[in-house]
């Protein structure tokens, strides 16, 4: 039942952008997160927050648009992410001022690495949602593998700033060595 609703979700026309609401508007919640975040007294602890930041992120403004993140997720789980990528698309073509469909799309493109398509989605994401600590996150991963480690580390540390527990934390000496190189 989930397949056909997204093959009925990919055949409507790219104008139904018109038809998504706004995304939900969690900038209270997600800030008051960061802090807990902040705050947090350990690994364990700002990761747990880490989780509550994505249901946030993960709810899609509308049942169609959660349908086509859930089948692109289900689908990149998977390892079918030529699956992911067009859910994705379609996604970001329903809903385009809805910050995770351009992550999970950067994210399928990073995964194939065609990290220069997967930049201009994390920008896009960051655009919509400038507290996306995981979109940072892998901004910083996508200009690693891209050798722009310097920018990199201002990435990193700028989610670093919003959630100091993230497991990617464990580069920030490795790009700052290149940095001072430089």
């Amino acid at each position: 039942m989930k397949h056909l609703a997204f093959a009925l979700a990919l055949a409507a026309p790219a104008a139904a952008s018109a038809d998504c609401p706004a995304p939900p508007d969690h900038s209270d919640a997600l800030a008051a997160l960061i802090e807990e975040a902040q705050a947090a007294p350990g690994r364990a602890e700002g990761m747990a927050v880490s989780d509550k930041m994505w249901a946030l992120w993960a709810e899609a403004p509308d049942t169609r648009a959660q349908e086509l993140l859930d089948e692109g997720m289900e689908r990149r789980q998977s390892f079918d992410y030529d699956g992911a990528l067009t859910a994705f698309e379609a996604l970001v073509d329903y809903c385009p001022d809805y910050a995770e469909g351009y992550n999970q799309r950067a994210f399928i493109r990073y995964l194939r690495e065609d990290y220069e398509a997967a930049l201009p989605d994390l920008d896009a994401a960051l655009e919509r949602t400038p507290r996306h600590v995981a979109a940072l996150t892998g901004k910083a991963l996508t200009l690693v593998a891209l050798g722009r480690k310097g920018e990199a580390a201002l990435a990193l540390r700028a989610a670093l700033e919003m959630n100091p527990w993230l497991s990617e934390r464990a580069l920030l000496p490795v790009l700052e060595q290149t940095e001072d190189a430089l």
